[in-house]
């Protein structure tokens, strides 16, 4: 389980985040929409311990980060915009010396033939290397990655961000899967098509500021979008959650 507890950061004299609550438990995906410099980044990385909170907590797992950094690492997963790769190496590959840096050597090359598998990298690429893959297959391997270390917590940063629409499709498919096998996970997107179509809750952020939560299950996209901006106007209030 991901929460925040009043989180908040600041850049000097601006916020960028600002007394953020929120609850992403296990078998949800909570998706953050918003503008460019809106607080989705910033959230992540307190999250993920790469910055210090200016006021309240991250926790993983009921877990401070700020206070247990390496503990909280252990159950985190992070699925970045573009995920690096070895170019020389092959799938199956990157997959075994990523998954060794994690410690946890106990899987056979087998098995880890299979999670790349059920995060959908089709057989064929697996001992191709990774300079020939498109984005759409290095976010698989990722999504292997995060499987082989057994995280329970996901954080993914605009991880469709330039996949075609097949690619897209596929990705959100593994996410419902990792749904459905309990992974508590949280999206930071751009994308309100895909955010409808796989969270169980969304987020709009402006201004550092949590300013809405929906239900998309209740929505068409025409009303989400229609409501997200509203909310983008620039006379709309960034009022907190």
């Amino acid at each position: 389980m991901l929460e925040a507890r009043g989180l908040s950061k600041m850049f000097g004299t601006a916020w960028a985040l600002r007394e953020l609550d929120l609850v992403v438990r296990q078998g949800e995906l909570v998706a953050l929409l918003g503008a460019n410099g809106a607080g989705k980044t910033t959230t992540i990385n307190l999250f993920l311990g790469f910055l210090a909170p200016s006021a309240g907590a991250a926790l993983v797992n009921g877990v401070n980060v700020s206070e247990s950094p390496l503990a909280t690492k252990r159950e985190l997963a992070y699925i970045p915009e573009q995920v690096a790769l070895y170019p020389t190496l092959t799938g199956l590959e990157n997959l075994e010396f990523f998954t060794s840096l994690t410690g946890r050597s106990d899987h056979t090359r087998s098995e880890l033939r299979e999670l790349l598998e059920r995060a959908g990298l089709v057989t064929a690429a697996i001992d191709r290397r990774a300079g020939t893959y498109s984005k759409g297959m290095r976010q698989k391997v990722g999504i292997a990655a995060a499987m082989a270390k057994r995280a329970t917590t996901f954080l993914l940063d605009e991880p469709m961000s330039g996949l075609d629409p097949k690619a897209a499709n596929e990705f959100s498919a593994t996410l419902r899967t990792l749904k459905r096998e309990g992974a508590a996970i949280l999206m930071a997107t751009h994308d309100i098509f895909r955010a409808k179509e796989v969270a169980s809750r969304i987020g709009i952020m402006k201004a550092g500021r949590l300013v809405d939560e929906l239900e998309p299950a209740s929505l068409r996209h025409d009303e989400l979008e229609s409501v997200y901006l509203v909310h983008m106007r620039d006379d709309a209030p960034a009022r907190a959650s």
